[in-house]
């Protein structure tokens, strides 16, 4: 019995398939032979079946329009006025079990069934046009919790007493620069080439505060200090001698003249902290205020900024300089190039500095003071040259290169009025 039964509904279903497709080289070829005039004809007539249909009263009285679905202004309303298309969609609810026809998959399946002459296109045309044809999504519907769980409105809130706080502008810029570096140096006493063992430190520190209120005032202040020690087994005199000791002030007033100009008055005062000597040698060569150099001069700046800001600096030019040199110890006096039993010296001259900082690379800078003095009579020139080279953060090799000129103090008979110094050391630095 049940092999009876599965027989007849294959049966069935294969004589359904060809009558579909009959119908559809049917719909074909009544597409490629008619007119445009008869499509039109066509189409009025399908809508004009639909009408009756859809509003030709049931056995109850009522036309089937009533039992149309909310939604059927949609996409399955738009397939009953679009011009008669054959929908595959349609033909495979209607063969699946278990689907329900809407509405629209009623009277379009019974057009294609009854009137398949009617059928003026296939959805396969309508998608090479790019046109949907398929079920739109539900319509979105706003999602009322939503709106609910939003904050209130939000308030203006009414205008009461209030504080105004008025603060003062800083123009006060603040900057400095840390560096500490140790060297030893152990020679055997066999060592092929001589010398001896050694221990130095070096430290250096710069500290600076400038004010600047961006109009026309500047006032800028630095004070440069370096102290260095040696200690070495032949000197038999002094258990450390000093191989750097110098303090620095430099203070700078200026009011702006044009751009990058500055009528300024500089001010540039230098000492040492302690004695120092010569190795095995009790030869006072300097002390603390001895000398005690003082020069303000009054000239023009010109504030230098150049390749990309890598290039900072200034450049003083003063043709009025006074200069002061003081001693505290008079036997220094003659060394000094000053009049014997004089603790001071005056002159006035003219006077240049020039302090540039130039970023070569971004582990390399070279820093550069060049300051020359001259009275008419006699000159100072000195040119110092700091180039740092930082391995990170925190350690530095630096190599300082210092030649002096000064034919105000004893002829030497070798370098002649020229002096020089030379250190390289490598250890900690902080900028800060």
């Amino acid at each position: 019995m049940r092999k009876s039964v599965l027989l007849y509904i294959l049966l069935s279903f294969v004589s359904l398939c060809a009558s579909a497709q009959g119908r559809y080289h049917f719909m074909r070829t009544v597409r490629a032979t008619t007119r445009p005039e008869d499509r039109l004809r066509m189409l009025s007539d399908s809508l004009t079946a639909l009408h009756n249909r859809i509003f030709a009263p049931d056995s109850t009285g009522k036309s089937v329009s009533h039992r149309l679905p909310s939604d059927s202004c949609g996409t399955e309303a738009a397939r009953l006025l679009l011009p008669m298309t054959f929908y595959d969609d349609i033909a495979g609810r209607a063969f699946t079990p278990g689907k329900t026809l809407t509405f629209a998959d009623e009277q379009l399946l019974n057009i294609y069934m009854n009137n398949p002459w009617l059928v003026t296109g296939a959805e396969s045309d309508i998608r090479e046009a790019g046109t949907p044809v398929y079920n739109a999504e539900a319509p979105l519907r706003p999602k009322t919790d939503l709106v609910e769980k939003a904050g209130p409105e939000f308030v203006e809130p009414e205008a009461g007493p209030f504080t105004l706080v008025l603060k003062k502008p800083n123009f006060w810029t603040y900057k400095g620069d840390f560096a500490m570096q140790f060297m030893q140096n152990y020679i055997s006493g066999n060592w092929y080439k001589g010398g001896e063992s050694n221990y130095s430190a070096l430290s250096n520190m710069t500290l600076e505060a400038n004010f600047n209120n961006k109009q026309k005032i500047k006032w800028d202040n630095k004070l440069e200090i370096r102290f260095g020690m040696q200690n070495t087994r032949s000197d038999t005199l002094h258990t450390f001698k000093t191989t750097e000791d110098m303090y620095r002030l430099t203070s700078k007033f200026g009011l702006q003249a044009h751009n990058s100009w500055y009528y300024t008055v500089q001010l540039i005062a230098y000492s040492q902290f302690t004695h120092s000597y010569k190795s095995n040698s009790p030869t006072l060569y300097s002390d603390f205020l001895a000398p005690l150099n003082l020069n303000l001069s009054l000239g023009m700046d010109y504030n230098a900024d150049l390749f990309r800001h890598r290039l900072k600096g200034t450049v003083h030019l003063a043709p009025f300089a006074y200069n002061m040199k003081y001693t505290r110890k008079l036997s220094l006096c003659d060394r000094l190039g000053m009049d014997p039993d004089h603790h001071f010296k005056n002159d006035f001259g003219s006077e240049f500095t020039v302090n540039l900082t130039w970023q070569i690379m971004d582990m390399l800078q070279w820093k550069m003071r060049l300051y020359g003095y001259t009275s008419y009579e006699r000159a100072e020139l000195e040119w110092e040259n700091t180039f740092t080279l930082r391995f990170n953060k925190w350690i530095s090799a630096q190599v300082f290169i210092y030649p002096r000129f000064d034919d105000g103090v004893k002829r030497d008979d070798h370098h002649g009025y020229w002096q020089f110094k030379e250190y390289l050391s490598v250890g900690f630095q902080y900028t800060f």
